[in-house]
């Protein structure tokens, strides 16, 4: 059996020789559209995290009965036609809950402890020219006693919920699909939530419920100083609404995710005059040591499923 992994790149350090056990293992660190063919060809096992495998790859690649997705979402593959053909598809999901959460509170303490501020504050050496212990040139604020609305009530947004509450906080609710029902918290209309909460925190799929989820129309209703913070799909929030919303408006930004990733070269964001007020992390939220090990975890036992059982 011939296994091929498109794009190790994405799976960090990960020791991919886990897989030889099952079949010869062929490893590319990237794989661009124009190759991806030439490297299925004979594969029985496509990996893939990112790298598209839609109906021509399919069709030229006779031999592929299985597609291991290294991650939860699947819009990287031809999913119907995949069935049509006879080629089992397994993602993996659960994985990088935690992992996410983490990066939303990470986000959140940033800007309410004015971390960034201060670091570089005191690295300048101004803390040594204090004429007292401590400085009150920027306004901390406590998450006790703060509004703060998620936007997808999913698995994440329940736990980012949960601790959010722990620490004092209000929580509201807007459910992009209209199936997540929850007492424990107060539901309230996309606008209303908007308006009404200190921190909003997104994390919802993209589909067509939530694309643009965000425009400028929505993005003028946040309260000044408000927190905004996207880990759940680039192209909710539209970037370059949020570019100028940003310069015009004393909201603070946490994004990590965008649109088109890797960000481009001239994106709006990158030319925007508060750049104090925006943190951008390139996709990571996922990505700590632990998810990726839980994530190649479950893949590893898809493939096994799969040889032992056939699904």
């Amino acid at each position: 059996m011939k296994i091929v992994c498109l794009d190790a790149a994405t799976l960090g350090d990960y020791d991919l020789s886990v897989f030889e056990k099952f079949g010869s293992l062929q490893i590319y660190t990237t794989t661009n559209k124009e190759q991806t063919i030439e490297r299925l060809k004979d594969a029985n096992v496509a990996m893939t995290n990112k790298v598209v495998i839609d109906k021509d790859v399919i069709d030229a690649c006779k031999n592929l009965k299985l597609i291991l997705e290294t991650a939860t979402g699947v819009n990287n593959i031809d999913i119907e036609y995949a069935k049509e053909k006879g080629i089992i598809v397994k993602n993996a999901a659960g994985y990088s809950t935690m992992s996410v959460v983490q990066h939303t509170f990470a986000f959140m303490f940033t800007f309410l402890n004015q971390v960034l501020y201060y670091d570089k504050w005191s690295k300048e050496g101004k803390w040594c020219e204090s004429s007292i212990f401590t400085d009150y040139s920027r306004i901390l604020n406590t998450l006790s006693g703060k509004k703060h609305g998620i936007i997808g009530l999913g698995t994440i947004g329940k736990e980012v919920a949960k601790i959010s509450k722990a620490f004092g906080a209000e929580i509201y609710y807007y459910s992009t699909s209209g199936a997540n029902k929850n007492a424990d918290f107060v539901h309230l209309e996309l606008k209303d939530l908007l308006k009404t909460c200190d921190i909003i925190s997104i994390h919802a799929p993209l589909n067509e419920k939530t694309k643009n989820l965000l425009t400028f129309e929505e993005l003028k209703l946040l309260k000044d100083n408000a927190i905004l913070i996207n880990v759940g799909r680039g192209g909710i929030i539209n970037e370059n609404d949020l570019a100028k919303i940003i310069d015009e408006k004393n909201i603070r930004i946490g994004l990590d995710v965008l649109e088109i990733e890797p960000m481009m070269k001239n994106h709006p964001l990158l030319s925007i005059k508060n750049k104090e007020n925006l943190i951008i992390t390139p996709h990571v939220a996922w990505a700590s040591k632990e998810a990726l090990n839980a994530l190649m975890d479950i893949v590893y036992n898809n493939l096994k499923e799969w040889i032992e059982n056939g699904k």
